[in-house]
């Protein structure tokens, strides 16, 4: 039984779908960060969010994603075919905007946990790691470089086994997982928006609709008439596929958070500001070794979301301008998708030499990604509300609610945080 259990994992986990690799994406550097930082900061008076996010986060990319399956085009694609062609460019512009920033934190991150390891400078570690990940999606393909990180980032199921280690008050954490704790200080809404801003993302929107659509042309699917549509099965398993990974995603965003409640803010640490504060959480599982474990982590992320961050860049600018892109299609056959993708990873990588500090540039991608969600979210529950947009599968009353409960959260949010912070 052990065996079949290991084997049915083994294939689950290998066979990841677009919803599944999302789900890994979404835990990236920024992520990590933003979840460490609450947890040393307010303890366990953040857990709630984990259990507002995976409704809110579920509902948002099964509507990406029955964009991408109904319509066969990515998201900037549906929203140049269906709206004046400026709308495309003003979405293509805010993803653009939210990626760069985020590109440079992951990047910063990433090179931030080596430099801590092996004593090279981050500056050189940071050019390495743009130059490694633009060579290998010019050389190989993200699914071939998904294959082998996305194993990485299972070092962060280890946070779980390091918040049982911790011993922390598990009555007090059963109530504030249930119970929110609302603190009226620009602090506390930073936060929430920096949480909001890493689990719904503005490139997750992008990436799930166009990795639909990537599905369908693998399985022959060329033109877009022969893309158009999607039956009852097709978005049975589109559902089960995305739900699961948001599962996944949320299920380490919740540990992250209680394990460095019950490490760093019970010991008084309330602030992180380097990447051995963060990686310190996980001493009770790893001792001496907590730094190898968060760094492994933490690395696989970012190989993981740097690339779909950039990637989905391409996808947007190359929908909106009507050409060709694919991350199997080969550079020579899709020179404008890839080379938005190296303009921004070079974007991202000069931000990492304005001299901004790694880990508060990594929280403050998040709280940026939450400022600039909103309005994207509006366009996609917009589209997939529509009967000319998606026919018989537009959305229903329960997934149209929790889109618009998810806007009107993230606007209110972000209001609050402006007033407190002024």
């Amino acid at each position: 039984m052990k065996l079949d259990l290991s084997g049915r994992f083994h294939r689950f986990f290998s066979n990841l779908g677009p919803g599944l690799i999302t789900g890994a994406a979404d835990d990236d550097p920024s992520g990590i960060s933003t979840y460490s930082i609450a947890g040393a900061m307010f303890g366990t008076q953040m857990l709630w969010t984990a259990l507002m996010s995976f409704p809110l986060m579920s509902a948002v990319q099964v509507m990406c994603g029955r964009l991408g399956l109904v319509t066969g085009l990515g998201l900037a694609g549906s929203i140049r075919a269906f709206y004046p062609q400026w709308m495309a460019w003003v979405a293509c512009l805010l993803l653009i905007l939210a990626n760069v920033v985020n590109i440079a934190a992951d990047l910063g991150g990433m090179a931030d946990v080596t430099e801590m390891l092996i004593g090279v400078s981050s500056p050189w570690l940071v050019v390495g790691y743009a130059a490694l990940i633009l060579a290998l999606l010019l050389w190989t393909s993200y699914r071939n470089i998904a294959k082998v990180f996305k194993w990485l980032t299972l070092a962060l199921l280890s946070y779980i086994a390091a918040a049982f280690l911790a011993k922390p008050n598990w009555s007090e954490v059963l109530v504030a997982t249930f119970t929110p704790r609302i603190e009226w200080s620009a602090a506390y809404w930073s936060m929430l928006v920096g949480i909001l801003g890493t689990t719904i993302s503005p490139y997750l929107f992008f990436w799930q609709a166009a990795q639909e659509v990537e599905e369908d042309v693998a399985k022959g699917r060329v033109t877009l008439e022969e893309r158009r549509g999607a039956t009852l099965l097709e978005l049975r398993e589109l559902r089960s596929d995305v739900v699961s990974g948001m599962f996944f995603s949320v299920l380490i965003m919740y540990f992250i958070l209680l394990t460095a409640s019950a490490t760093l803010n019970a010991q008084g640490v309330t602030t992180i500001a380097t990447a051995k504060q963060a990686a310190e959480a996980l001493r009770p599982l790893a001792g001496d070794g907590a730094y190898l474990l968060f760094s492994v982590g933490l690395i696989g992320a970012g190989m993981l979301g740097v690339p779909v961050l950039a990637g989905s860049c391409a996808y947007a600018i190359s929908e909106a301008a009507g050409w060709a892109g694919s991350l199997d299609a080969k550079p020579r056959r899709a020179v404008g998708f890839y080379s938005v993708m190296a303009v921004a990873l070079a974007m991202g990588l000069g931000l990492d030499f304005v001299g901004l500090d790694a880990v508060k540039m990594l929280f403050w991608a998040a709280v940026w990604n939450g400022l600039l969600a909103p309005p994207l979210l509006v366009m996609v529950v917009l589209l997939t509300s529509r009967q000319d947009v998606m026919g018989e599968h537009r959305n229903g009353w329960v997934l149209k609610g929790m889109g618009w409960l998810c806007v009107g959260l993230m606007v209110f949010a972000s209001a609050v945080m402006l007033v407190t912070s002024l």
